[in-house]
């Protein structure tokens, strides 16, 4: 970068992360101001909201492991939101694809990083199943970990296929 010159980073992005941590925010706070813990409410023949805590990581994995895992992946997600912190101002501001995925991790991150924090545990609510197989109950923030990760996964699949179509032309 020369003197007199602003290279526009990817860290204008950090809008969308906010706002993906305040949606999650809200809407946690919905449901513990408005259910019980356990409480059920039918939506759709497979989708319910259903207020629970998770005190583990995906899938209550070391839901029961004592208490240290609370920090565990609390440092964890910092780390990650640093890391990805990181990513997004070594990013170009027009890289839209990869920097709305990093922010929506990052939102959602610190969205369940907040819940562990505040809570000691991460607020879940979306509860998906079908017949009597049900998908563990997840929240927002994990919809948004879920959503820029698979981005960057098609992000790589389609870089990939555009450098092989390169190669194969020269």
């Amino acid at each position: 970068m020369t003197v007199g010159t602003y290279k526009r980073t990817g860290l204008i992005w950090l809008w969308l992360a906010v706002i993906a941590f305040f949606i999650d925010w809200a809407t946690k706070s919905f449901v513990v101001s408005n259910f019980q813990l356990g409480e059920s409410v039918n939506v759709l023949p497979v989708f319910n909201f259903t207020y629970a805590r998770n005190y583990g990581a995906a899938f209550s994995m070391l839901a029961d492991a004592g208490g240290w895992q609370r920090w565990f992946f609390g440092v964890i997600a910092v780390s990650v939101s640093g890391l990805l912190i990181y990513w997004l101002k070594q990013q170009a501001a027009n890289k839209y694809w990869s920097n709305i995925a990093y922010a929506l991790i990052l939102g959602g991150a610190l969205g369940n990083l907040y819940d562990r924090i505040i809570h000691g545990y991460v607020i879940d609510f979306l509860h998906v199943y079908w017949d009597t197989s049900h998908f563990p109950i997840f929240n927002l923030a994990d919809t948004w970990i879920c959503i820029g990760a698979a981005m960057l996964i098609l992000e790589a699949i389609m870089e990939s296929k555009n450098d092989k179509e390169s190669s194969n032309d020269s």
